[in-house]
């Protein structure tokens, strides 16, 4: 059986702040579009009100130890640019996006790549 190798992880610290955040809001997800300044960031929505189509892919699910794993979302357009990156939402001090949920805790998440190799799994 072949598996093959992960494109998406998250950071401790995201990850924790996403547990809190689905707390509060309930089930969350990741979409990343191209575009400049913010459009560029991991935004986090609530599921369902992030209105994916045929020009998203899903890059994968992030296991955040919760009973149901948040999807990570990015435009095809934008993927296109970053298919042999391998893609880790970290959180960092500082305002981003006022459309993703993380903006009132005075943080922002963002993307940390390296290349895709077959060792991440």
């Amino acid at each position: 059986m072949t598996h093959s190798p992960s494109r998406v992880a998250v950071s401790d610290e995201a990850a924790e702040l996403l547990r809190r955040l689905v707390g509060a809001v309930g089930p969350v997800m990741f979409h990343q579009s191209g575009g400049c300044c913010d459009g560029s960031s991991p935004m986090c929505y609530p599921e369902g009100d992030f209105l994916l189509g045929d020009a998203d892919i899903h890059l994968g699910d992030l296991d955040i130890g919760l009973e149901r794993p948040v999807p990570v979302w990015m435009s095809r357009s934008q993927f296109a640019y970053w298919s042999h990156t391998h893609l880790t939402i970290d959180v960092v001090e500082g305002r981003g996006a006022g459309f993703s949920l993380e903006a009132p805790y005075g943080v922002r998440f963002l993307i940390r790549s390296r290349l895709m190799d077959d060792a991440v799994v």
